[in-house]
């Protein structure tokens, strides 16, 4: 298995331009940015996936995050907005296996997009809704 990159830049291995750290997690420019500002938030234990990712940990990522999303709106850079974005698995996209965080400034007329299959536009009975719904709440051992 090829060594982690961000358990590098975490450990000062390799290079990147932090932004905030903290006993959980960190926050670091992405070398390909979206949009100047574009920030990765990762937990600085090794995850590969979010559901390994202690509960704690993942709650300062967010507010790491949304803290991040104070600071980019008044940085100066272009941001009317922001995007949080976080792929799990290769599937998702997820490119690097360590989890982490996209925080995403945007701005009118930046060219990026979100992009759906023509699936997304055929809505789901209520059946089909109601029936995964289930799926769903018996993993969590809930009831409804």
């Amino acid at each position: 298995m090829p060594p982690c990159i961000f358990c590098a830049i975490l450990a000062g291995e390799a290079p990147a331009e932090f932004i905030d750290r903290d006993d959980f997690c960190a926050a670091f420019l992405d070398i390909h940015p979206v949009n100047p500002g574009h920030v990765l938030v990762v937990p600085l234990a090794h995850s590969e996936l979010l559901a390994s990712v202690e509960a704690a940990t993942l709650g300062h990522m967010f507010r790491m995050a949304q803290r991040l999303d104070s600071a980019l709106r008044l940085s100066g850079l272009p941001c009317e907005g922001v995007n949080l974005f976080l792929a799990d698995g290769r599937p998702a996209g997820q490119e690097v296996l360590h989890v982490h965080l996209h925080v995403i400034p945007r701005y009118r007329g930046d060219g990026h997009h979100l992009r759906f299959s023509p699936e997304y536009f055929k809505l789901p009975s209520r059946d089909e809704l109601r029936h995964n719904a289930e799926l769903l709440r018996k993993q969590l051992g809930g009831q409804s």
